[in-house]
C-alpha cells in the first residue's frame, strides 16, 4: 500500500468557542427523515450551518425554496452556483406539509436567488407563505428573502402573504461588496430593507464578521441599516466552507461580539443577536415579537 503524503492546512484553526457537538437525538433524526422522504432543500445543510444539532434537534429548520443551485457567486457560500433547473410548483405544498408534520412552531423560509425569473420566484414565495398559513395558521413565519434586482413588484409580492419577519442579509460592510458579493449591491440591499420597512413589516438583515471589516465599518453599516428601517440585526461569525471560498481574515472574540450587540442597541436597533455562532435563522421564534 502507497501511503499519501500528509498536506498540512494553511486554514486557520478555529478557536475553541466555536466548537460544536455533532447533530444527533431522536429529534434530529425525525426532522432527517421528514426532509428526505419530502425532498426539501434546508439551507442548513446546504450552508454547513454550525447550529444544525440544535435547531434540529428542538425540531425546527430552515427550509430552502426554489432549488438549491444559485445564479450568484458569493465567495462565503456554499451554495452551488450554476443555471438553476426548472422550478417545482408543487413545492409550496410539500414545504407546508412537513412543516405541519414536524408541528413547527416558527418556520424560517429562505431561497437561492434565481436572477433568471422574471419575478425573481416570487410567485413560489408567496404560494409557500400562503399555504403554510392555511395548513398551520398557528405557525409562525420568517422569509429571508434574495436581492431582487430593483424589481420592487416581485418585492411587494414576497412579503405580502402574512409572515410576521422579511429578512433580507446585507452579508457584510460596503468596502467589501465586491469580494463577497460580487453581483450585489449595498445601496441596493438598503433600498431593499427601506422598501421593505415601508410596506409596514418587521425588518432583519444579518451581517458575518471576520471578514476583514474594521470596528468602524462595522458601526457605519449599523447607522445605515437604522437610517434604513432595521428592525433585527444578527451578527455571526463567517466560517470557511472550502478552500475555494473566501478566507476567514480574523476570528471575532465573544467578548466583541457582545460590544457590538450594545454598540447597535445604542445606535438605534430594536434587538441584535450577536455571538460567533449566530446565523440569520438563530433563535428567529424570539424575533417575531419585536415591536414593528
Amino acid at each position: 500500500m502507497i501511503e499519501l503524503p500528509v498536506i498540512p492546512s494553511e486554514r486557520k484553526k478555529k478557536p475553541d468557542w466555536l466548537r460544536v457537538k455533532l447533530p444527533s437525538g431522536p429529534e434530529f433524526r425525525k426532522v432527517r427523515q421528514l426532509v428526505d422522504n419530502y425532498k426539501l432543500h434546508t439551507i442548513c445543510e446546504s450552508g454547513s450551518c454550525p447550529n444544525m444539532g440544535e435547531c434540529w434537534g428542538a425540531g425546527t429548520a430552515t427550509f430552502m425554496i426554489l432549488g438549491n443551485v444559485c445564479t450568484r457567486s458569493c465567495s462565503f457560500c456554499a451554495v452551488a452556483t450554476g443555471r438553476p433547473n426548472e422550478y417545482d410548483t408543487d413545492e409550496p405544498r410539500r414545504v407546508a406539509e412537513a412543516i405541519q408534520l414536524m408541528q413547527v412552531k416558527h418556520a424560517v423560509l429562505t431561497s437561492v436567488n434565481r436572477d433568471e425569473l422574471k419575478d425573481r420566484g416570487a410567485e413560489i414565495w408567496y404560494q409557500t407563505v400562503k399555504l403554510i398559513k392555511e395548513t398551520t395558521p398557528q405557525t409562525t413565519i420568517e422569509t429571508l428573502i434574495p436581492d431582487v434586482k430593483n424589481n420592487w413588484d416581485a418585492l411587494i409580492h414576497m412579503i405580502e402573504a402574512g409572515q410576521e419577519v422579511v429578512s433580507h442579509n446585507m452579508e457584510t460592510v460596503e468596502r467589501l461588496y465586491r469580494s463577497v458579493r460580487p453581483q450585489a449591491k449595498y445601496a441596493r440591499s438598503l433600498e431593499q430593507i427601506k422598501r421593505t420597512k415601508e410596506y409596514g413589516q418587521r425588518t432583519k438583515s444579518g451581517i458575518m464578521l471576520g471578514l476583514g471589516e474594521t470596528t468602524d465599518e462595522v458601526h457605519k453599516a449599523m447607522d445605515d441599516l437604522v437610517a434604513n428601517g432595521l428592525d433585527i440585526l444578527t451578527l455571526g461569525q463567517y466560517l470557511q466552507p472550502t478552500k475555494m471560498h473566501h478566507e476567514v481574515i480574523e476570528w471575532i472574540t465573544p467578548e466583541r461580539f457582545n460590544q457590538y450587540q450594545e454598540e447597535g442597541l445604542k445606535r438605534g436597533l430594536k434587538y441584535v443577536e450577536s455571538g460567533p455562532l449566530v446565523r440569520s435563522s438563530y433563535h428567529a421564534e424570539r424575533h417575531v415579537n419585536v415591536p414593528i
